[in-house]
């Protein structure tokens, strides 16, 4: 008999989109599946949207507890869930038919603990063609003694944001107890990399992982409002908690010494920080925000990351970056950030 795949629905605020996500749920080739609908708090329509699905569908579970944010809802929905194997679905994606069907008839041929796939970045805004994200893994199974080759490459490979392994867990599929295990490390104050704290710390534990090449099966979802972003003044503080941890992951599990490569993540980050400061801060002053990036560069984790980072294989253009950085050049940098994003969202709304 097949083995139950619980698949877990954080849900807030998306009354608009939320019967897509779930309807593809429903459509899966898989047979034996149960949905776990965690309604966090949503001040609209979705309570009761959850509500009628789960008295529509014996296999769904609706859930409600007060607004605690992402990582938060996904753990509770853990803890209802009664499939030996779990998936996550985020409310305002949608997934392919035979997503989960491929994805466990991998973790069954390879006596895996974690399945993994790709994504695809699907655009609101039309003019904008999808992408695709994967992992960087070269062998389809990595097992016992294998597990090993990916530990000096696993978050970063020396390139800008080179993590090895996909972070989403969104694109995965696990065995329970790999996930149970790990609960109480998964922070809830995370909310930059919340996926990341943890597909890392399951990577660490599982016997043996695999990958399906060339497979994009789970949608993500960009609105206008994701593409345009948000302006977040306390983006650098949480990259730091990121930081903070993913070592204490490391530590505990004591299996390999992250610790350059955790750096180096957070510097990938830093810069993104920067460039979110440059581009997207349009409350302040043009004065204040250069103000602003001068006591970013300045920031000791952030100085600490520059002078000590081990990634080598950067490009030119992230290498000036740095340089510029490291020595507090923050007109360049402001000069460089804008000439970019303006440059990439021209090019990229003509893509097609």
């Amino acid at each position: 008999m097949e083995e139950k795949i619980s698949v877990i629905v954080p849900v807030y605020r998306v009354e608009s989109v939320l019967k897509r996500c779930v309807d593809s749920i429903l459509a899966q080739s898989y047979e034996n599946m149960e949905i776990v609908l965690v309604d966090d708090g949503s001040p609209d329509g979705c309570p009761a949207l959850c509500d009628e699905y789960a008295a529509l569908y014996p296999n769904i579970l609706s859930i409600h507890k007060e607004n605690g944010g992402l990582t938060s809802a996904w753990k509770e929905g853990v803890r209802h869930a009664s499939g030996e194997l779990l998936g996550f679905v985020d409310s305002d994606d949608w997934i392919e038919p035979d997503m989960y069907e491929r994805l466990a008839a991998a973790l069954k041929r390879y006596e895996a603990d974690i399945a993994m796939a790709g994504l695809t970045f699907d655009y609101e805004d039309k003019s904008y063609p999808p992408r695709r994200e994967t992992n960087r893994m070269e062998r389809e199974c990595y097992r016992g003694e294998d597990l090993k080759e990916l530990w000096p490459v696993l978050l970063n490979d020396g390139s800008f944001i080179g993590r090895t392994i996909q972070p989403s867990r969104v694109t995965k599929l696990f065995r329970r107890e790999l996930v149970e295990h790990n609960l109480q490390l998964w922070d809830e104050r995370v909310s930059v990399g919340e996926d990341l704290q943890m597909v890392f710390a399951a990577v660490l534990d599982a016997r043996c992982i695999c990958q399906i090449p060339d497979y994009y099966p789970y949608h993500y979802w960009y609105n206008q409002s994701s593409m345009t972003g948000q302006y977040d003044a306390e983006y650098l503080g949480k990259i730091k908690f990121l930081q903070e941890r993913l070592q204490d992951i490391s530590d505990r599990k004591g299996i390999y010494d992250f610790r350059p490569q955790i750096r180096n993540d957070f510097l990938s980050l830093a810069i993104m920080a920067v460039k979110n400061e440059i581009w997207r801060n349009h409350r302040d002053s043009f004065r204040q925000v250069l103000k602003n990036v001068r006591a970013m560069c300045r920031d000791e984790s952030v100085r600490e990351a520059l002078s000590h980072h081990t990634m080598d294989r950067l490009g030119l253009s992230v290498k000036l970056y740095i340089f510029m950085m490291k020595h507090s050049l923050v007109l360049p940098c402001w000069a460089a950030t804008k000439l970019f994003f303006s440059f990439y969202y021209g090019v990229t709304s003509h893509a097609q």
